[in-house]
């Protein structure tokens, strides 16, 4: 297994670039709970923290596919540079704008200025990777590995977030500074990175006189990405267990507070991730015979047989157990998902 990552790592640049991109990757899954954590801390309420928080990841979900067809159009470096400084500017002014007891709608324009410019690093790291190698195995070893990296954030970041924003010691919007710091650092380190980058593909309006082959290649650059068959499966498949997992956090926090072990809650969301980690590693130590779309439905289907069981756990031990069961099939599935949209869209539209 460390033979199939050393032989992805060992590229130049690699390292770096993807260490980088870990980093700059914790503040999505901190943001969330620093931001409930810290308005309902500072303005007693729930609803308000919800509030401000959705504002948050809407502007993400939407911005962040804009942002990404920008980067595919004029370079990584040239768009998520000054969009990083806008963000982070963005969480300074909503942590000051918090402690001021600012008005809840100067907080969620704050929010979602932050949300909507910090862009996708999962896809800013992946693009590189498929810049950087040639090989199709190469490829699902890279994107494997980031799986797995994408749930050490997963699991570490909301744990750091937690301590930080429920230390008496410490403000209750450190989580948001923590974000900061993250994303900065390792933003601009990963953007300073100009040797990995992917070339930009900016558009030119077709001419008449072109060859045959040479429009149609054009064209199919030009093609919107959710008018692929593929990537539209991919996306509803991905939306979906998105919701599945929302939902699984907010149910493990209910079960463990229905058993009295409230506390236990972030430690089955943690055993959850744990299994995905385990198995992106494994997954991505190999290549597989099967086609992407069987290793997508068999992934799936686990997923979602797993998931089925949860209601049937009599106790945390059990639900546990199964969390950990189940969470073997979430990178696989990610993961060939990733595969089939980088084998289905144009290069010039893998970013988005």
């Amino acid at each position: 297994m460390a033979t199939s990552y050393n032989t992805i790592l060992t590229r130049p640049g690699a390292r770096s670039f993807s260490t980088a991109g870990l980093i700059a990757r914790f503040p999505m899954s901190m943001v969330g709970i620093s931001t409930i954590l810290a308005v309902e801390g500072l303005y007693g309420s729930y609803t308000a923290a919800g509030l401000v928080s959705a504002a948050n990841f809407v502007a993400l979900a939407i911005g962040a596919p804009i942002l990404a067809r920008c980067v595919d159009r004029y370079g990584q470096s040239r768009v998520m540079l000054p969009a990083t400084i806008v963000s982070a500017t963005s969480l300074i002014a909503l942590a000051a704008g918090a402690h001021a007891h600012a008005h809840l709608g100067l907080l969620a324009v704050l929010a979602a200025l932050a949300g909507g410019l910090a862009g996708s690093m999962g896809s800013l790291v992946r693009a590189r990777w498929t810049a950087l190698l040639n090989r199709p195995e190469d490829i699902h070893t890279a994107f494997s590995l980031e799986a797995a990296l994408d749930e050490v954030a997963f699991i570490l970041g909301p744990v750091l977030a937690t301590a930080l924003c429920t230390t008496s010691i410490i403000p209750v919007t450190s989580g948001w500074i923590a974000c900061l710091v993250m994303q900065l650092f390792g933003g601009l380190w990963f953007l300073s990175q100009r040797a990995t980058e992917p070339a930009p593909h900016p558009r030119r309006p077709q001419r008449a006189g072109e060859e045959a082959e040479g429009t149609a290649h054009d064209s199919a650059g030009l093609r919107p990405v959710l008018r692929y068959g593929a990537v539209g499966a991919v996306v509803v498949v991905f939306l979906i267990s998105g919701a599945m997992f929302g939902a699984n956090d907010v149910a493990a926090v209910a079960f463990a507070t229905e058993a009295g072990h409230k506390s236990a809650s972030g430690l089955v969301l943690a055993v959850w991730g744990v299994g995905s980690f385990i198995a992106a590693l494994l997954y991505g130590s190999r290549a597989w015979g099967w086609p992407l779309w069987k290793q997508f439905m068999v992934g799936l289907v686990g997923l979602a047989v797993g998931a089925s069981t949860f209601s049937l756990a009599p106790n945390l031990v059990v639900l546990s157990a199964l969390a950990l069961m189940t969470g073997l099939a979430i990178a696989p599935t990610l993961t060939s998902g990733n595969n089939i949209i980088q084998v289905t869209v144009a290069p010039s539209q893998l970013t988005e």
